[in-house]
């Protein structure tokens, strides 16, 4: 690994080299890339040693290829501050025009039919008069349109809110709330959760329907279609540049309702390019994308890393275990996204005659663990998997080039100054990073479990190190900490708890405060509880996350004090209506009271550690078990099955 690692550094001096020399460089560009070309040359020392076992070796070799492509596909970005990704895009379509770009059962663009696409939806936002920092929703199921309409939008400076499709109720009309659109456009089969949501918001954002449906609304496919697709005018284009929003993404952060994360233009070409290059991909490379194109994920990450080299992603509107494979092979795909979730639905499926008909080289995505990672590979017959971890508003991500099962990824040493994390220890009765005598924080030795932080840059220029930020200032301020090692330092909190091997690899160990993760997205509990409370004859809930076995995450528990007239069987069919699938709780215990602190927040580790196991509590168990619409008491047995693998959740 020290060897591949010496000979990426070597071959990446040439790059960077030029990039010193390249004429109208920046004078802090120029410093930053010298300081970048000193630090490949003669990386700092580190206090972990690299794994000496040949099997080692050759991965760090590949690995350290890796993030020599990765480096060199984001080292110019920096130079042309007016080069976005739609920008990007209508170049590709000058070279590629003909070429398949996103594919899917209902439609498919070539790179020349997407950038005409989108110059429609830029066209379509300048004659609403939309300026550049309004803001307009976007709430569509996958497909390569929704691609088309963010691109077009942000082309022109607008920002795009990617409104998660499974929201219904008071939560989405909270997530549109925090974004204030000026215009929100929606799926026509979505219409009517959205007018449901806001109908009690005043005022409400103009709506766009794609697609027919009943009501009044205008309908923007038809709209688009008056439009020219013709190449933009220099009148039509705004300027707009890297540090410039492009996209709202919403993450549920530790606690509360949805938060929108601020997405630059910056982040969007970092993460399409940089992902570009740690998977390799190129024009030949076929990619297969079944997470929501409104995650990070799913809609940047997945998409951009493809595109941009000239390949292509496949879109399915959601995963499906039984057509994933025969997909797969029908599409002739190389590349796939995935999330920890979807590997273990696969394993646990039962044998296909498309499990090995593929040429897939490489998978890349987040979540899988170590008890699924070598079967998994086994069975499927995977060359190579690239865990990462990375958040949607963090400033650090890290990478598991090199394949270590159960890893989440690790800094090279010739990065370390590029990607500055740490784990500090962690005080689980303040749900904060813990503090000296002195006031500062200390970092987590070896093996020892804390929060991951990353050091926010002081330089403005310095955007990859940057907070972007949420769109509410007091939730962006909860999430640095400051004076952590030094005074005057800040760091951005990552909610997640993780402990470091002696060869730097990352492990994720769980998530902080009060937010658990299930099928592959964050449940805050607050979200949760409130929605419980609102239901007639429950006086107080508690909610939080168990561990199920063969599960990834926590499923959800409530536990909840009753009053006479609580109508159990109707409560299943209220959340189905209040809540997304994947936070409705899937367990309940009713107790006769609920454990708080002295500052009135509910006491959940006790329940917790007990579970959801009947024999254990003394109190009534209820499940809501798969497909069935309604809760029903849990015994042993059912208790047995489930953790069997008979009842899989």
């Amino acid at each position: 690994m020290v060897r591949a690692e010496h000979e990426a550094r070597h071959t990446l001096c040439e790059h960077v080299a030029w990039a010193l020399h390249e004429g109208g460089q920046p004078h802090r560009l120029r410093c930053k890339l010298a300081r970048d070309l000193e630090l490949l040359m003669n990386p700092p020392a580190t206090h972990y040693a690299p794994d000496p076992a040949p099997a080692a070796r050759l991965s760090g070799v590949s690995a350290a290829k890796a993030w020599m492509r990765a480096l060199e596909m984001t080292a110019k970005i920096d130079a042309a501050p007016g080069r976005t990704l739609p920008v990007v895009i209508d170049e590709l379509a000058e070279r590629f025009g003909a070429a398949p770009a996103l594919l899917s059962d209902e439609e498919c663009f070539t790179y020349g039919q997407l950038a005409r696409r989108a110059r429609r939806y830029a066209r379509w936002a300048l004659g609403q008069g939309l300026q550049p920092g309004d803001v307009v929703g976007l709430m569509m199921p996958n497909r390569p349109e929704y691609m088309a309409i963010w691109l077009g939008l942000s082309r022109v400076g607008v920002v795009t809110a990617l409104i998660n499709t499974h929201l219904t109720g008071a939560t989405l009309a909270h997530a549109v709330g925090v974004a204030a659109p000026r215009a929100v456009i929606v799926s026509a089969r979505l219409a009517g959760a959205l007018a449901v949501a806001l109908a009690e918001q005043d005022p409400r954002p103009a709506i766009w329907m794609h697609g027919e449906a009943e009501g009044d609304h205008p309908r923007i496919d038809l709209a688009v279609e008056t439009l020219s697709d013709d190449p933009l005018a220099a009148s039509e284009r705004p300027d707009v540049v890297l540090s410039d929003r492009a996209l709202l993404i919403y993450t549920s952060g530790t606690t509360g309702l949805p938060k929108a994360a601020q997405v630059s233009h910056h982040r969007v070409m970092m993460w399409s390019h940089w992902f570009a290059g740690m998977t390799g991909a190129g024009p030949d490379d076929r990619l297969y994308n079944c997470l929501p194109m409104y995650h990070s994920v799913g809609g940047v990450v997945a998409t951009g890393s493809a595109l941009v080299v000239g390949g292509s992603v496949v879109l399915r509107e959601r995963f499906s275990a039984g057509r994933f494979w025969a997909d797969i092979a029908r599409w002739d795909c190389t590349l796939v996204q995935y999330i920890g979730e979807l590997c273990r639905y696969l394993l646990n499926a039962p044998p296909g005659p498309d499990d090995t008909s593929h040429r897939l080289r490489l998978i890349c995505g987040n979540g899988l663990g170590a008890d699924v990672w070598t079967a998994f590979q086994e069975r499927f017959r995977i060359p190579r998997i690239l865990e990462f971890y990375a958040a949607t508003e963090g400033n650090f991500s890290l990478y598991n080039a090199e394949g270590r099962p159960g890893a989440i990824g690790r800094i090279p040493p010739f990065l370390a100054h590029r990607f500055p994390a740490a784990i500090v220890r962690f005080d689980p009765v303040t749900g904060a990073p813990a503090r000296n005598p002195a006031g500062f924080c200390a970092r987590c030795g070896l093996g020892e479990t804390g929060e991951a932080i990353g050091r926010i840059s002081a330089d403005p220029l310095n955007l990859s190190a940057r907070f972007e930020g949420y769109t509410s200032v007091a939730d962006s301020e909860n999430k640095v900490l400051r004076d952590v090692f030094a005074p005057g330092d800040a760091w951005l909190r990552s909610g997640d708890l993780m402990r470091m091997d002696e060869q730097g690899f990352y492990y994720f160990v769980d998530r902080v405060g009060d937010t658990f993760r299930w099928k592959g997205e964050n449940v805050a509990t607050t979200e949760v509880e409130a929605a419980i409370r609102a239901y007639p004859g429950i006086a107080a809930a508690n909610v939080y996350g168990v561990s199920v076995p063969g599960c990834e995450g926590r499923a959800g528990m409530a536990a909840l004090v009753v009053e006479n007239g609580f109508d159990l069987p109707g409560l299943h069919a209220y959340l189905a209506k209040s809540l997304p699938e994947y936070a409705r709780p899937l367990f309940l215990r009713t107790v006769d009271d609920l454990e708080a602190t002295q500052t009135f927040k509910p006491k959940k580790q006790a329940l917790v550690e007990e579970g959801f196991d009947p024999g254990r509590i003394g109190d009534p168990v209820y499940f809501a078990a798969p497909g069935a619409k309604a809760y029903a008491p849990l015994d042993a047995a059912g208790f047995e099955a489930i953790g069997a693998g008979r009842i899989r959740l």
